[in-house]
């Protein structure tokens, strides 16, 4: 099973994208998503989570922390979760990776299922 995520791009400090991540081949409404992100020389690391009735949502907390500017969401009669993501920040920049997986939120990846090939988002300064 392959998600198909899309969105990214080349984008302005300040300025908005929202990510769409398409989940053909299962349940969708059965698994909780999550959204990773890899910036070029670090490792993958957890951007948010959302379980998968929408009940509970997790935010990385980190410096420069995501919370209060990117939203995850889900739509499960389109079997697609989002990142809508504000007030972009050059360290933003990374490729993008959604993921499936069944249980609880994890903000690990190998505790993850099914992957996305990933979209890249860059964000100028």
């Amino acid at each position: 099973v392959q998600l198909q995520a899309s969105g990214g791009g080349l984008m302005q400090a300040g300025g908005s994208l929202r990510l769409s991540c398409v989940v053909p081949g299962l349940t969708f409404s059965t698994y909780d998503m999550g959204w990773f992100r890899q910036a070029p020389g670090k490792e993958r690391e957890f951007v948010s989570g959302i379980r998968w009735n929408g009940g509970s949502i997790y935010y990385a907390d980190y410096a420069d922390s995501v919370q209060g500017r990117f939203t995850i969401s889900r739509d499960n009669a389109k079997n697609t979760v989002y990142l809508q993501m504000n007030n972009l920040k050059p360290e933003d920049t990374a490729v993008y990776y959604c993921a499936a997986k069944f249980g609880a939120i994890a903000t690990v990846g190998r505790a993850y299922d099914y992957w996305g090939q990933g979209t890249q988002v860059t964000v100028s300064s």
